[in-house]
């Protein structure tokens, strides 16, 4: 029995590799090229968008000061119909975009998440909806080893 399920792998694995089978799974292609940008007009613009709007309908809860900005807790979510990503951009760290979400059909468009943050500054959540950027933004202050240094 053990020998058949062996066969049977490797039989599927070779049949895939010589591209007789469709893959299971494929890794999305990554955006390097937004992720190494520097500025949030940089960044919205590689992710095929241009002025994002400010709207209510993108909410953004995070701490007002993050006492240890290694690791500051964000929640985001999206009441925007058919939203389609959710990206979270860090205005003065070195690499602005610090993730991006696909939200697909019928999933609700919230995240929670930690990130990194080297100093004060703008965090931005900026959400797709039907080929449209919008935005929230909030200002989280970062002290350093909680002494507010």
């Amino acid at each position: 029995m053990k020998q058949d399920r062996r066969a049977f792998l490797r039989l599927v694995s070779l049949m895939t590799a010589a591209g007789m089978l469709p893959r299971l799974a494929h890794a999305e292609t990554w955006n390097q090229a937004a992720f190494a940008a520097k500025s949030v007009d940089d960044v919205v613009k590689l992710l095929g968008g241009s002025a994002p709007q400010q709207s209510d309908q993108v909410i953004l809860n995070g701490p007002e000061i993050a006492e240890n900005g290694a690791v500051v807790p964000l929640e985001i979510s999206s009441k925007l119909p058919g939203t389609e990503s959710i990206a979270i951009l860090i205005e003065k760290n070195p690499n602005t975009l610090a993730a991006t979400f696909n939200i697909p059909p019928g999933t609700l468009p919230d995240v929670q998440t930690r990130v990194k943050m080297n100093e004060t500054c703008n965090v931005y959540a900026l959400a797709k909806s039907d080929g449209k950027f919008y935005y929230a933004a909030k200002e989280i202050k970062v002290t350093l080893g909680g002494c507010g240094g």
